[in-house]
């Protein structure tokens, strides 16, 4: 039991620090000074499941019951910070395509992450052996994008949840799947395959440009 839940705390800490480097790396690039950076890093990093945690009503939520988590990411802001303080050139044309790589890259780590944990966390409330489908489901999906949505509603960006490449519906995938395997494999092994799905569809939306269909 205690090797699970080191794990699934480890699992936690990866997401944190992605979606912490994802939102600091889009302040430094706002030219937000360090304060900034460090909102949008910890806001992106523990909104989702500070979101996740007032539906299912945990309070206060769990971002407030343990430090590690908020503290995790402002360290990982900071650190990003310094490192493009001290090297500006980073910050150059050449840069951006790598930039915009890394990001997505982040991204998909963190919504792959968090999409299972906001599920596993609302199983967990659940007493009965039946479980709302829709509820899981919701939360996971929110759980996943709901810090980067914060994240660029606070940057003054169109969530990128709504214009690049297919993002929530990996999420939404991922969520079923996840809740598929709980009922077949071992949950440590259904998270591993369910989040790495997640992740994989987004580096290949990103790859070939797939995208849902809008009016232009």
């Amino acid at each position: 039991m205690f090797y699970s839940e080191l794990f699934i705390f480890m699992l936690e800490i990866i997401g944190t620090v992605a979606f912490a480097s994802s939102g600091a790396m889009l302040g430094i690039r706002k030219n937000m000074d360090i304060f900034g950076v460090n909102v949008l890093g910890i806001t992106t990093a523990v909104g989702g499941g500070c979101i996740r945690d007032l539906l299912l009503g945990i309070h206060p939520p769990k971002m407030f019951q343990n430090i590690a988590y908020a503290g995790t990411a402002a360290l990982t802001s900071c650190l990003l910070f310094f490192l493009f303080f001290l090297n500006k050139e980073l910050l150059e044309s050449k840069f951006l395509e790598r930039y915009e790589r890394l990001m997505s890259a982040l991204d998909a780590v963190g919504l792959g992450i968090f999409t299972v944990m906001g599920i596993r966390t609302a199983m967990e409330l659940e007493n009965s052996q039946e479980h709302n489908l829709f509820l899981l489901v919701f939360v996971g999906v929110v759980t996943g994008i709901g810090g980067g949505m914060m994240r660029d509603i606070m940057a003054g960006n169109t969530p990128f949840v709504f214009i690049k490449h297919v993002y929530a519906c990996a999420a939404l995938l991922g969520a079923f799947l996840y809740i598929f395997l709980c009922q077949a494999i071992p949950d440590i092994a259904a998270m591993l395959i369910s989040s790495t799905a997640v992740v994989a569809i987004r580096l290949l939306a990103a790859h070939y440009r797939w995208n849902l269909p809008r009016i232009r």
